[in-house]
């Protein structure tokens, strides 16, 4: 006799508390996975064969989970030994595709919360890639040229067995940028004996990269913000936008945000925010953006000292009263007690650039306070979506010029939102883009993993 299947609420409780079983000390995956799983069941509703199949149950554990050593050795002579990690979540819809991170908090729940919402993410970009996420506990700052490229030949000593064009394809992301990058194709291509660009984005315009790849991210936070706005017969031209971090990110929230007529008004970073009443918006102080991020000191007041801006230490933006939020640092910036200050505030709009910068309840309590939330996995999609337009260049040998990819950028970010707003509005949640997102990004997924087997 057949097995009774669970309703769509029971099988989504199940799987959840089954995560919670196997990843107990992963704090941020089971965060991860408790934000999506929810808005699915209306899905699981009308696809009772997911739950027969056990999808979400195979949806939520990550397809391999690399973890390895990487010893190296600094100027003066000390050998050291990180943890490097590369995990592969899901390739049903293309070869994996995520950033490296160099951060010392890395670690295996934080890589595969990253790689289970990039693989949403990536799903959401329209663009035929899988998700996967990687990194190491080490800490580029403060540290020369040469022990970077040391160790970036140590962690792709081994990295490179698990990578290639149409397997997985890493890029950047915190305290990896344009220097790794190259040293770490540079080793690859020495292992392979290949020039195989494809198997790396984020790279130099010299060996395959793309124009306005490290503008990506910030440009599509913007276009995305833009469409939210335009929703709400808004526009963002005029509007005053708090955000957080300096790094890519933000630089490039700050050049598009300005551009298209707002201001950023805040940048934060380990030490505490800066307020500039008159914006970060001259080319001087993009520049300096670029000159703090690259200067290894991690310190935002350097920005107040710079242009007498005013300066808190300690302290996040999130009490300002600004009409549009910005997190571009990284996840869980935003807690209930900040989300409190946003809704006081009156503040309407809240558009994640960040992966995951609110917490689930920061979430709940904006949400039932009428703001919008542009979700990460959505907002941010435009670094990935930049990365897949590199790997097409690759593959055709060729180079579009900056107003061909912001003009690809900016399609892709206008549907997915369209498509976001579409799938909320068809399960019942009405402009909900947090459940909007999570089910588009997993239908076709989903979909994928189905028409592929069971097992």
């Amino acid at each position: 006799m057949a097995k009774a299947l669970l309703g769509p609420k029971e099988y989504i409780e199940k799987v959840i508390e089954d995560v919670k079983q196997k990843s107990s000390g992963e704090p941020e995956f089971i965060q991860a996975v408790e934000e999506v799983l929810p808005n699915l069941e209306p899905v699981l509703a009308m696809h009772p064969e997911y739950i027969r199949m056990n999808l979400l149950g195979r949806f939520v554990e990550p397809e391999r989970q690399i973890m390895f050593k990487v010893s190296w050795m600094d100027d003066e002579g000390e050998v050291h030994v990180n943890r490097g990690y590369r995990v592969q979540f899901n390739g049903a819809i293309g070869p994996y595709k995520g950033g490296l991170r160099f951060q010392p908090s890395v670690n295996l729940s934080v890589m595969k919360f990253l790689g289970f919402e990039q693989t949403l993410k990536n799903s959401l970009s329209g663009l035929a890639i899988g998700g996967g996420k990687g990194g190491s506990d080490f800490d580029p700052r403060g540290r020369s040229d040469e022990e970077v490229m040391r160790f970036c030949q140590a962690f792709m000593t081994e990295l490179y067995r698990h990578i290639g064009p149409d397997v997985d394809v890493p890029a950047g992301d915190i305290g990896v940028g344009a220097r790794e990058i190259g040293y770490l194709f540079g080793y690859y291509r020495r292992i392979k004996g290949a020039f195989e660009n494809g198997a790396f984005t984020g790279k130099g315009l010299q060996y395959g990269g793309s124009l306005i790849r490290p503008e990506a991210t910030g440009f599509g936070v913007v276009y995305f913000c833009n469409e939210i706005l335009k929703h709400e017969n808004d526009t963002i031209e005029g509007k005053t936008i708090a955000a957080s971090g300096f790094g890519n990110v933000t630089w490039g929230v700050c050049r598009k945000a300005t551009e298209m007529g707002a201001k950023v008004v805040t940048l934060s970073g380990p030490d505490g925010y800066v307020y500039d009443a008159d914006g970060v918006n001259t080319e001087e102080k993009f520049n300096y953006l670029v000159e703090m991020r690259n200067s290894g000191r991690d310190k935002v007041e350097d920005y107040a000292d710079r242009f007498g801006a005013e300066f808190f230490p300690g302290e996040k933006p999130w009490g300002r009263k600004v009409d549009i939020i910005m997190p571009c640092a990284t996840q869980n910036d935003i807690h209930l007690e900040h989300a409190k200050k946003i809704v006081d505030n009156g503040i309407k709009y809240v558009c994640e650039a960040a992966n995951m910068p609110c917490t689930n309840e920061a979430v709940k309590y904006m949400q039932e306070n009428k703001v919008i939330i542009g979700p990460s996995k959505a907002a941010n999609a435009g670094g990935v979506s930049v990365s897949a337009l590199e790997m097409a260049q690759n593959s055709m040998r060729l180079t579009w010029t900056l107003e061909e990819v912001d003009q690809k950028l900016h399609q892709i970010m206008s549907n997915i939102h369209k498509n976001a707003k579409d799938a909320a509005e068809a399960y019942g949640f009405g402009y909900n883009l947090v459940a909007g997102a999570n089910i588009a990004g997993f239908d076709k997924v989903a979909k994928a993993m189905a028409a592929q087997g069971e097992y």
